[in-house]
């Protein structure tokens, strides 16, 4: 009996794990809720709720292979002895993961008790981050093989005499309901209608329109919480806008443009998982060790929490928080803004805004979200210092006022030229510190005193030996460009892409 621990791989298509423990045996599809995971800092009901969504479709996909997925409650390592005891468990087939600080203690649990009761554990390449790299060198090339390989194809499986299981609610996990109100649907049938759209419909003018939160809503992907989960795969998502690409013609130069962009972008969604693979003391430790002590562990409880909830006095600020919350995502550079007005306007250290971010986002991807969490604070070494402007972001994104009015409705009394700096408007009195908070921090002189701490550590003579360590570790490298092949040429996800 080959059982196949679904983690961050709810697919049946591409699914290596699936498709090479059914050429061995029997399959038993496992996955396990595991109460614990849930209980960490870093998660959420909205997490559980998207995952649980792609788990009901994962069950009905595995079904029509022949048998549905089997749910367990628990700790992976007894249901696992469970699952032996009842001659259920011959071999453990799973893609490798890289999660937050548990599932890192969790999967070195299982792999010590597969060896101690001699079950073979077979952990395969879920994506383009690669385990046990000695060097960065040549790491493009080889996320570039890895994405030209054919697709696995889901298998027919024999149905099995065991009890399915059930998904527990959120309550029952011990979750707070957060309220996501305009959250994602999970499931991959979702995730591919909108790679589809994206790559058909919505992203001719990805690149020009990803960096306003109300253009980029929709000219974005939106693809990310399925990748994250696993319901759609990189290698997929890959494939698939290379074809488009090379179905382009030469008069389609914003579509040439935008998919180039985007193709980037999947680069630099391992490339960032790569970083906490590599070095997973970077989810709780300042990458660059010269940056310890300087903020304080303990956070401004009131700032942490005026930030976290909008309500910091900067209109922008405060409408991309409160978006946040209510639809679970946020484009890019609008995820850096809010991560860097924490970090030096509001002088807190990376931890704790991060843990409110990581919990807000349904696309939570451990290995990305700390890895830009440091860079966004300054503590990597290696990245240029952004001080976000949360003024200027939000007449540069926000040029009409349109986002800014609709998350923040307290200020419709507030003239447009005034909007982004209310506190300057002919009837401020009327509003600030009535309808909407004061300001919680002078941008100007917070920006100011952050810049100069920073330096101040950047410019000290034990910077630059650290830093350049940190650089041969994780900085990317040059590539040379893709070439097209067969697999490529050829790749079609389970639903077709029109051209």
């Amino acid at each position: 009996m080959q059982v196949v621990w679904f983690k961050r791989d709810l697919r049946t298509q591409d699914n290596a794990a699936l498709a090479l423990a059914a050429q061995r045996g029997p399959v038993l599809p496992l996955y396990v809720v595991e109460p614990e995971l849930w209980q960490q800092p870093d998660m959420s009901a909205r997490h559980w709720q998207f995952v649980s969504e792609t788990l009901v479709e994962l069950r009905r996909d595995l079904a029509h292979l022949g048998q549905p997925l089997v749910i367990r409650l628990g700790e992976v390592v007894k249901i696992l002895a469970e699952l032996r005891r009842a001659g259920h468990l011959a071999a453990l087939w799973s893609h490798e993961e890289t999660g937050n600080g548990w599932t890192f203690q969790r999967d070195r649990s299982v792999a010590a008790w597969c060896q101690t009761k001699g079950v073979p554990w077979h952990e395969l390449q879920n994506h383009g981050v690669i385990r046990r790299m000695s060097s960065r060198n040549g790491w493009a090339q080889r996320w570039d093989t890895f994405m030209a390989k054919p697709a696995a194809l889901a298998p027919t499986i024999d149905a099995l005499d065991v009890g399915l299981g059930r998904l527990p609610s959120v309550a029952e996990l011990g979750l707070e309901n957060d309220l996501c109100t305009d959250r994602q649907t999970g499931g991959r049938a979702a995730g591919i209608g909108l790679l589809e759209t994206f790559l058909n419909q919505r992203g001719e003018l990805y690149r020009q329109a990803m960096s306003s939160p109300l253009e980029g809503a929709t000219a974005c992907s939106r693809v990310s919480p399925y990748l994250a989960w696993g319901a759609l795969s990189m290698r997929e998502v890959s494939q698939a806008t290379e074809l488009r690409r090379q179905n382009l013609s030469a008069k389609q130069s914003n579509w040439r443009k935008s998919l180039r962009s985007f193709t980037g972008r999947l680069h630099w969604h391992c490339h960032f998982i790569q970083k906490l693979e590599d070095d997973p003391r970077i989810e709780f430790e300042n990458m660059h060790r010269l940056y310890d002590g300087l903020r304080p562990k303990q956070p401004d409880s009131t700032r942490l929490a005026a930030w976290a909830s909008g309500q910091t006095g900067y209109p922008f600020l405060d409408a991309c928080m409160r978006s946040l919350h209510a639809t679970g995502w946020l484009n890019f550079r609008m995820r850096a803004m809010v991560m860097a007005t924490a970090s030096y306007h509001l002088w807190l250290d990376w931890r704790a805004p991060g843990l409110v971010l990581a919990r807000l986002f349904t696309d939570y991807e451990p290995g990305i979200h700390w890895s830009q969490v440091q860079m966004q604070s300054g503590t990597t070494g290696i990245n240029a210092v952004r001080i976000y402007n949360p003024v200027k972001q939000g007449k540069d994104q926000d040029p009409t006022g349109a986002f800014t009015r609709r998350w923040v409705p307290e200020l419709a009394d507030i003239a447009d030229p005034f909007l982004q700096e209310p506190w300057t408007a002919p009837n401020a009195r009327d509003v600030i510190g009535k309808r909407y908070p004061e300001r919680v921090f002078d941008h100007l002189e917070a920006a100011k005193h952050a810049r100069a701490q920073i330096w101040a550590v950047r410019r000290s003579p034990e910077f630059r030996s650290e830093a350049a360590q940190i650089q041969s570790k994780h900085g990317s490298r040059k590539r040379r460009p893709r070439k097209p092949n067969r697999a490529m040429q050829s790749a079609q996800l389970s639903l077709p892409l029109e051209g």
